[in-house]
């Protein structure tokens, strides 16, 4: 399954892009799911080639996954891919370009699918879809606060 989340921040492109793969601060908005750094690298800015083993609780349920930096093109794109996990593909492409008026748009991609074949097919379509969405959407709106916040040509600073 894709899954696509389009938000437009008013703050520089190399911010958002730094606070996109910002271990603590991933972790900060993302503190209602439990979830935290537990391997790899666990603190600061993730770049190219490195991984991060995240464990959270997600549908009630302790769920623990590895993903690696497997593309990187500082400010306009990276993207993570799952090692390790329960999903049987997940990888997150991270898209960032800059508009006119000082506003950075990120656009997320993400291709998943769960494990067991039909009945994985019948989950994603169920509810692990929106599930995913809300949470990336989530943690987007957090992120444009959080860049809004730290940018002193925000309307919102």
């Amino acid at each position: 399954m894709k899954i696509e989340i389009v938000t437009e921040i008013v703050a520089p492109i190399d911010a958002c892009f730094d606070l996109a793969r910002d271990i603590d601060f991933h972790t900060r908005s993302l503190s209602h799911t439990g979830e935290r750094a537990i391997g790899g690298v666990t603190t600061g800015l993730i770049g190219p080639g490195e991984s991060v083993t995240w464990e959270a609780k997600h549908l009630g349920v302790t769920q623990r996954l590895t993903s690696e930096i497997t593309a990187f093109d500082r400010p306009r794109y990276f993207q993570d891919t799952m090692t390790r996990g329960a999903f049987k593909h997940f990888g997150h492409d991270h898209h960032f370009e800059s508009l006119q008026g000082g506003v950075t748009r990120m656009r997320d991609t993400i291709h998943f699918a769960s494990p067991l074949g039909p009945i994985g097919w019948l989950v994603d379509r169920l509810f692990m879809a929106k599930y995913l969405r809300n949470l990336i959407a989530t943690r987007n709106q957090a992120l444009k606060a959080e860049a809004e916040r730290r940018n002193p040509q925000s309307p919102n600073h």
